[in-house]
Protein backbone atom coordinates (compact mmCIF):
# COMPACT_ATOMS: atom_id res chain seq x y z
CA UNK A 1 0.00 0.00 0.00
CA UNK A 2 1.27 3.49 -0.86
CA UNK A 3 1.88 5.90 1.98
CA UNK A 4 -0.43 8.91 2.29
CA UNK A 5 0.91 12.27 1.14
CA UNK A 6 -0.32 15.85 0.99
CA UNK A 7 0.30 18.72 -1.39
CA UNK A 8 -0.18 22.21 0.05
CA UNK A 9 -0.06 25.43 -1.99
CA UNK A 10 1.03 28.84 -0.74
CA UNK A 11 -2.61 29.99 -0.63
CA UNK A 12 -3.44 27.19 1.82
CA UNK A 13 -5.17 24.84 -0.64
CA UNK A 14 -4.54 21.21 0.32
CA UNK A 15 -4.66 18.12 -1.90
CA UNK A 16 -4.54 14.65 -0.37
CA UNK A 17 -3.11 11.73 -2.28
CA UNK A 18 -0.57 8.92 -2.18
CA UNK A 19 3.21 8.95 -2.14
CA UNK A 20 5.51 7.69 -4.87
CA UNK A 21 9.22 8.09 -5.15
CA UNK A 22 10.93 9.16 -1.93
CA UNK A 23 9.11 9.93 1.30
CA UNK A 24 9.70 13.08 3.32
CA UNK A 25 9.07 16.78 2.69
CA UNK A 26 9.97 19.03 -0.23
CA UNK A 27 9.25 22.66 -1.10
CA UNK A 28 9.30 24.32 -4.54
CA UNK A 29 7.42 26.38 -7.10
CA UNK A 30 4.46 24.40 -8.46
CA UNK A 31 4.23 24.54 -12.27
CA UNK A 32 2.52 22.38 -14.89
CA UNK A 33 3.78 20.64 -18.04
CA UNK A 34 1.34 19.75 -20.83
CA UNK A 35 3.54 17.25 -22.67
CA UNK A 36 2.11 13.80 -23.36
CA UNK A 37 5.50 12.11 -23.24
CA UNK A 38 9.11 12.59 -22.15
CA UNK A 39 8.63 12.65 -18.39
CA UNK A 40 12.18 11.49 -17.65
CA UNK A 41 13.73 14.14 -19.89
CA UNK A 42 11.53 16.73 -18.17
CA UNK A 43 12.44 15.56 -14.67
CA UNK A 44 16.16 15.72 -15.48
CA UNK A 45 16.10 19.10 -17.28
CA UNK A 46 18.15 21.54 -15.12
CA UNK A 47 15.79 24.36 -16.12
CA UNK A 48 13.28 22.84 -13.66
CA UNK A 49 15.58 23.29 -10.67
CA UNK A 50 13.61 24.56 -7.68
CA UNK A 51 10.25 23.52 -9.10
CA UNK A 52 7.66 20.77 -8.61
CA UNK A 53 5.98 19.62 -11.81
CA UNK A 54 2.31 18.90 -12.28
CA UNK A 55 2.10 16.49 -15.22
CA UNK A 56 -1.21 17.04 -17.03
CA UNK A 57 -0.98 13.73 -18.90
CA UNK A 58 -3.13 11.37 -16.77
CA UNK A 59 -0.62 8.55 -16.22
CA UNK A 60 3.14 8.53 -15.77
CA UNK A 61 5.64 5.71 -15.73
CA UNK A 62 4.34 3.43 -18.50
CA UNK A 63 7.74 3.21 -20.19
CA UNK A 64 9.83 3.26 -17.02
CA UNK A 65 13.20 5.01 -16.76
CA UNK A 66 16.71 4.44 -18.12
CA UNK A 67 20.12 6.11 -18.13
CA UNK A 68 19.97 7.13 -21.81
CA UNK A 69 17.03 9.51 -21.45
CA UNK A 70 18.58 11.68 -18.75
CA UNK A 71 19.24 15.29 -19.75
CA UNK A 72 21.61 15.74 -16.78
CA UNK A 73 22.91 13.73 -13.86
CA UNK A 74 19.57 12.63 -12.44
CA UNK A 75 16.36 14.50 -11.60
CA UNK A 76 16.61 18.26 -11.03
CA UNK A 77 13.07 18.88 -9.81
CA UNK A 78 12.00 19.25 -6.18
CA UNK A 79 8.95 17.03 -6.63
CA UNK A 80 6.57 15.32 -9.08
CA UNK A 81 2.76 15.51 -9.11
CA UNK A 82 0.62 13.06 -11.10
CA UNK A 83 -2.92 11.76 -11.47
CA UNK A 84 -1.83 8.13 -11.70
CA UNK A 85 1.50 6.30 -11.74
CA UNK A 86 2.32 2.97 -13.40
CA UNK A 87 4.55 0.75 -11.26
CA UNK A 88 4.96 -2.00 -13.89
CA UNK A 89 6.55 -0.34 -16.92
CA UNK A 90 6.60 -2.09 -20.29
CA UNK A 91 9.46 -1.00 -22.55
CA UNK A 92 12.58 -2.78 -23.76
CA UNK A 93 14.75 0.17 -22.71
CA UNK A 94 13.38 0.40 -19.18
CA UNK A 95 15.76 -0.37 -16.30
CA UNK A 96 13.57 0.79 -13.41
CA UNK A 97 10.13 2.08 -12.57
CA UNK A 98 9.54 5.82 -12.27
CA UNK A 99 8.84 5.48 -8.56
CA UNK A 100 12.07 3.57 -7.93
CA UNK A 101 14.00 6.07 -10.05
CA UNK A 102 12.74 9.02 -8.00
CA UNK A 103 13.30 7.12 -4.76
CA UNK A 104 16.91 6.44 -5.77
CA UNK A 105 17.45 10.18 -6.20
CA UNK A 106 15.47 11.17 -3.08
CA UNK A 107 12.75 13.05 -5.00
CA UNK A 108 9.25 12.90 -3.44
CA UNK A 109 6.12 12.62 -5.52
CA UNK A 110 2.36 12.59 -4.97
CA UNK A 111 -0.33 10.96 -7.10
CA UNK A 112 -4.04 10.31 -6.88
CA UNK A 113 -5.03 13.98 -6.91
CA UNK A 114 -7.11 15.94 -9.42
CA UNK A 115 -4.33 17.36 -11.61
CA UNK A 116 -6.89 19.01 -13.91
CA UNK A 117 -8.27 21.10 -11.05
CA UNK A 118 -4.75 21.91 -9.86
CA UNK A 119 -3.67 23.00 -13.34
CA UNK A 120 -6.73 25.23 -13.72
CA UNK A 121 -5.94 26.81 -10.36
CA UNK A 122 -2.37 27.63 -11.44
CA UNK A 123 -3.66 29.08 -14.72
CA UNK A 124 -6.00 31.40 -12.79
CA UNK A 125 -3.80 32.36 -9.84
CA UNK A 126 -0.36 31.82 -11.37
CA UNK A 127 2.52 29.57 -10.40
CA UNK A 128 3.13 29.58 -6.65
CA UNK A 129 5.22 27.84 -4.05
CA UNK A 130 3.98 24.60 -2.58
CA UNK A 131 5.08 21.57 -0.65
CA UNK A 132 4.72 17.77 -0.70
CA UNK A 133 5.01 15.83 2.54
CA UNK A 134 4.45 12.35 3.94
CA UNK A 135 5.33 13.44 7.48
CA UNK A 136 3.89 16.90 8.21
CA UNK A 137 0.31 18.09 8.53
CA UNK A 138 -0.99 20.92 6.36
CA UNK A 139 -0.43 23.60 9.03
CA UNK A 140 3.24 22.82 9.58
CA UNK A 141 3.85 22.35 5.86
CA UNK A 142 2.24 25.71 5.04
CA UNK A 143 4.53 27.43 7.55
CA UNK A 144 7.55 26.00 5.70
CA UNK A 145 6.15 27.05 2.33
CA UNK A 146 5.63 30.62 3.48
CA UNK A 147 9.33 30.95 4.36
CA UNK A 148 10.51 29.72 0.93
CA UNK A 149 11.85 32.37 -1.49
CA UNK A 150 9.91 33.26 -4.63
CA UNK A 151 11.35 32.31 -8.02
CA UNK A 152 11.56 35.97 -9.04
CA UNK A 153 15.02 37.23 -8.08
CA UNK A 154 16.38 33.71 -7.48
CA UNK A 155 19.70 32.68 -9.04
CA UNK A 156 19.64 28.89 -9.36
CA UNK A 157 22.30 28.65 -12.06
CA UNK A 158 24.96 28.21 -9.39
CA UNK A 159 23.29 24.95 -8.33
CA UNK A 160 23.34 23.32 -11.77
CA UNK A 161 26.34 24.68 -13.70
CA UNK A 162 29.40 22.53 -14.17
CA UNK A 163 32.23 23.06 -11.68
CA UNK A 164 34.95 22.29 -14.22
CA UNK A 165 35.66 22.66 -17.91
CA UNK A 166 35.01 19.59 -20.05
CA UNK A 167 34.68 18.61 -23.72
CA UNK A 168 31.62 16.87 -25.15
CA UNK A 169 31.95 14.43 -28.05
CA UNK A 170 28.83 12.22 -27.97
CA UNK A 171 26.62 12.76 -31.02
CA UNK A 172 22.92 12.13 -31.51
CA UNK A 173 22.09 8.50 -32.28
CA UNK A 174 18.90 6.82 -33.42
CA UNK A 175 18.03 6.31 -29.75
CA UNK A 176 16.75 9.90 -29.81
CA UNK A 177 15.25 9.48 -33.30
CA UNK A 178 17.14 12.44 -34.74
CA UNK A 179 18.55 11.98 -38.21
CA UNK A 180 22.26 12.79 -38.58
CA UNK A 181 23.04 16.38 -39.43
CA UNK A 182 22.44 17.12 -43.11
CA UNK A 183 25.68 19.09 -43.39
CA UNK A 184 28.84 17.14 -44.33
CA UNK A 185 31.61 16.68 -41.80
CA UNK A 186 33.49 19.96 -41.42
CA UNK A 187 37.01 19.78 -42.85
CA UNK A 188 38.40 21.99 -40.09
CA UNK A 189 36.44 21.40 -36.93
CA UNK A 190 34.56 24.35 -35.46
CA UNK A 191 35.15 25.08 -31.78
CA UNK A 192 32.13 26.09 -29.73
CA UNK A 193 32.43 27.26 -26.13
CA UNK A 194 29.17 26.54 -24.32
CA UNK A 195 28.43 28.67 -21.27
CA UNK A 196 26.66 26.26 -18.92
CA UNK A 197 23.69 27.83 -17.13
CA UNK A 198 22.14 24.36 -16.79
CA UNK A 199 22.70 22.84 -20.21
CA UNK A 200 20.72 19.87 -21.52
CA UNK A 201 22.71 16.97 -22.92
CA UNK A 202 20.81 16.89 -26.19
CA UNK A 203 21.96 20.43 -26.98
CA UNK A 204 25.52 19.16 -26.71
CA UNK A 205 24.67 16.13 -28.85
CA UNK A 206 23.20 18.30 -31.59
CA UNK A 207 26.22 20.61 -31.66
CA UNK A 208 28.53 17.59 -31.83
CA UNK A 209 26.35 16.03 -34.54
CA UNK A 210 26.97 19.09 -36.70
CA UNK A 211 30.71 18.51 -36.41
CA UNK A 212 31.53 20.94 -33.61
CA UNK A 213 34.16 20.54 -30.95
CA UNK A 214 32.20 21.55 -27.84
CA UNK A 215 33.95 22.93 -24.75
CA UNK A 216 31.61 23.40 -21.79
CA UNK A 217 32.61 26.00 -19.19
CA UNK A 218 31.10 27.06 -15.84
CA UNK A 219 28.57 29.91 -15.84
CA UNK A 220 31.01 32.11 -13.90
CA UNK A 221 33.70 31.91 -16.61
CA UNK A 222 34.75 35.46 -17.62
CA UNK A 223 34.89 36.51 -21.27
CA UNK A 224 38.69 36.67 -21.37
CA UNK A 225 38.93 33.02 -20.31
CA UNK A 226 36.39 32.00 -22.96
CA UNK A 227 38.34 33.80 -25.67
CA UNK A 228 41.52 31.90 -24.74
CA UNK A 229 39.96 28.84 -26.41
CA UNK A 230 39.84 30.81 -29.69
CA UNK A 231 36.24 29.75 -30.27
CA UNK A 232 34.51 29.93 -33.63
CA UNK A 233 31.25 30.48 -31.77
CA UNK A 234 29.77 30.85 -28.31
CA UNK A 235 26.67 29.07 -27.07
CA UNK A 236 24.49 30.37 -24.21
CA UNK A 237 22.53 27.52 -22.62
CA UNK A 238 19.19 27.05 -20.95
CA UNK A 239 18.98 27.20 -17.15
CA UNK A 240 16.78 27.72 -14.08
CA UNK A 241 15.71 30.69 -11.99
CA UNK A 242 15.42 34.38 -12.74
CA UNK A 243 17.67 35.36 -15.67
CA UNK A 244 18.04 38.92 -14.36
CA UNK A 245 19.63 37.50 -11.20
CA UNK A 246 22.39 35.85 -13.25
CA UNK A 247 24.63 38.91 -13.11
CA UNK A 248 27.80 37.02 -14.02
CA UNK A 249 26.28 35.58 -17.17
CA UNK A 250 24.95 38.97 -18.27
CA UNK A 251 28.29 40.71 -17.71
CA UNK A 252 30.17 37.94 -19.52
CA UNK A 253 27.83 38.13 -22.49
CA UNK A 254 28.14 41.93 -22.60
CA UNK A 255 31.91 41.56 -22.80
CA UNK A 256 31.58 38.95 -25.56
CA UNK A 257 29.55 41.33 -27.74
CA UNK A 258 32.77 43.05 -28.79
CA UNK A 259 34.35 39.77 -29.96
CA UNK A 260 32.36 39.67 -33.22
CA UNK A 261 32.03 35.90 -32.64
CA UNK A 262 28.74 34.19 -33.57
CA UNK A 263 26.52 33.67 -30.51
CA UNK A 264 23.55 31.30 -30.22
CA UNK A 265 21.30 31.31 -27.14
CA UNK A 266 18.52 28.95 -26.08
CA UNK A 267 15.91 29.65 -23.36
CA UNK A 268 17.81 31.35 -20.51
CA UNK A 269 20.60 31.96 -23.02
CA UNK A 270 18.05 33.87 -25.11
CA UNK A 271 17.10 35.97 -22.09
CA UNK A 272 20.73 36.54 -21.10
CA UNK A 273 21.54 37.76 -24.61
CA UNK A 274 18.59 40.14 -24.48
CA UNK A 275 19.56 41.42 -21.03
CA UNK A 276 23.15 41.97 -22.17
CA UNK A 277 21.79 44.16 -24.99
CA UNK A 278 19.86 46.35 -22.55
CA UNK A 279 16.47 44.62 -22.54
CA UNK A 280 14.47 43.61 -19.48
CA UNK A 281 12.71 40.42 -18.46
CA UNK A 282 9.50 39.77 -16.53
CA UNK A 283 7.91 36.73 -14.91
CA UNK A 284 5.06 35.07 -16.76
CA UNK A 285 1.91 34.18 -14.84
CA UNK A 286 2.32 30.43 -15.25
CA UNK A 287 5.00 30.11 -17.92
CA UNK A 288 5.22 27.90 -20.99
CA UNK A 289 5.94 24.20 -20.45
CA UNK A 290 5.03 21.67 -23.08
CA UNK A 291 5.84 20.12 -26.45
CA UNK A 292 3.43 21.81 -28.85
CA UNK A 293 3.90 25.56 -28.45
CA UNK A 294 3.55 27.35 -31.81
CA UNK A 295 6.21 29.95 -32.57
CA UNK A 296 6.85 31.99 -35.66
CA UNK A 297 6.49 35.23 -37.56
CA UNK A 298 5.23 36.32 -40.98
CA UNK A 299 3.20 33.16 -41.69
CA UNK A 300 6.07 30.82 -40.75
CA UNK A 301 5.20 28.51 -37.87
CA UNK A 302 7.24 25.98 -35.90
CA UNK A 303 5.86 23.64 -33.26
CA UNK A 304 8.27 23.88 -30.38
CA UNK A 305 9.22 22.46 -27.01
CA UNK A 306 9.22 25.14 -24.31
CA UNK A 307 10.06 25.38 -20.62
CA UNK A 308 10.41 28.81 -19.07
CA UNK A 309 8.96 31.14 -16.43
CA UNK A 310 10.35 34.45 -17.72
CA UNK A 311 10.21 36.36 -21.00
CA UNK A 312 11.85 39.37 -22.61
CA UNK A 313 9.84 42.59 -22.47
CA UNK A 314 9.28 43.57 -26.13
CA UNK A 315 9.08 47.28 -25.27
CA UNK A 316 12.55 47.11 -23.73
CA UNK A 317 13.91 45.76 -27.02
CA UNK A 318 12.93 48.89 -28.94
CA UNK A 319 16.18 50.68 -28.09
CA UNK A 320 18.33 47.58 -28.59
CA UNK A 321 19.91 46.92 -31.97
CA UNK A 322 17.91 43.72 -32.43
CA UNK A 323 15.08 42.33 -34.50
CA UNK A 324 12.35 40.03 -33.15
CA UNK A 325 12.38 36.88 -35.28
CA UNK A 326 9.79 34.70 -33.49
CA UNK A 327 6.75 35.17 -31.29
CA UNK A 328 4.94 32.61 -29.18
CA UNK A 329 1.72 32.42 -31.19
CA UNK A 330 -0.40 31.62 -28.14
CA UNK A 331 0.32 34.83 -26.23
CA UNK A 332 2.60 36.87 -28.55
CA UNK A 333 5.55 36.86 -26.15
CA UNK A 334 9.04 37.20 -27.63
CA UNK A 335 10.30 33.78 -28.75
CA UNK A 336 13.33 34.72 -30.85
CA UNK A 337 15.63 37.59 -31.76
CA UNK A 338 18.72 38.40 -33.76
CA UNK A 339 21.19 41.27 -33.70
CA UNK A 340 20.92 43.59 -36.69
CA UNK A 341 24.65 43.85 -37.32
CA UNK A 342 26.40 41.17 -35.24
CA UNK A 343 26.18 37.37 -35.85
CA UNK A 344 24.09 36.75 -32.74
CA UNK A 345 20.66 35.15 -32.42
CA UNK A 346 18.59 33.30 -29.84
CA UNK A 347 15.28 31.54 -29.27
CA UNK A 348 13.14 31.12 -26.18
CA UNK A 349 12.25 27.53 -27.05
CA UNK A 350 14.23 24.27 -27.29
CA UNK A 351 15.25 23.27 -30.84
CA UNK A 352 17.17 20.28 -29.46
CA UNK A 353 13.83 18.79 -28.33
CA UNK A 354 14.30 15.73 -26.07
CA UNK A 355 11.39 15.62 -25.66
CA UNK A 356 9.54 17.43 -28.39
CA UNK A 357 9.28 18.13 -32.12
CA UNK A 358 12.29 18.61 -34.39
CA UNK A 359 10.91 21.54 -36.40
CA UNK A 360 13.59 23.95 -35.19
CA UNK A 361 16.69 21.79 -35.57
CA UNK A 362 17.69 24.00 -38.51
CA UNK A 363 18.84 26.59 -35.95
CA UNK A 364 21.92 24.48 -35.19
CA UNK A 365 22.75 24.44 -38.89
CA UNK A 366 22.20 28.22 -38.95
CA UNK A 367 24.70 28.57 -36.09
CA UNK A 368 27.26 26.40 -37.92
CA UNK A 369 26.81 28.40 -41.12
CA UNK A 370 27.34 31.63 -39.18
CA UNK A 371 30.56 30.28 -37.68
CA UNK A 372 31.84 29.15 -41.08
CA UNK A 373 31.10 32.54 -42.58
CA UNK A 374 32.84 34.37 -39.73
CA UNK A 375 35.86 32.06 -40.03
CA UNK A 376 36.18 32.86 -43.73
CA UNK A 377 36.02 36.64 -43.26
Amino acid sequence: MSKSAILVLADGTTYRGLSFGATGTTIGEVVFNTGMTGYQEVLTDPSYRGQMIVFTYPELGNTGCNDEDEESRGPQVRGAIARNVCDRPSNWRSTSSLSDYLKKHNIPGIYGIDTRALTRKIRVLGAMNGGISTELDETDLLELIQTAPDMAGLNLVREVTTTKVYEWSEVTTNVWEFKPATEPIIEKQLTVVALDFGIKRNILRRLASYGCRVIVVPASTPAEEIMKYNPDGIFLSNGPGDPAANIEGIETTKALLTSQKPVFGICMGHQILGLSLGAQTYKLKFGHRGLNQPAGLEQKVEITSQNHSFALDPDSLLNADVEITHLNLNDRTVAGLKHKTLPMFSVQYHPEASPGPHDADYLFEQFVTSMRTSRDV
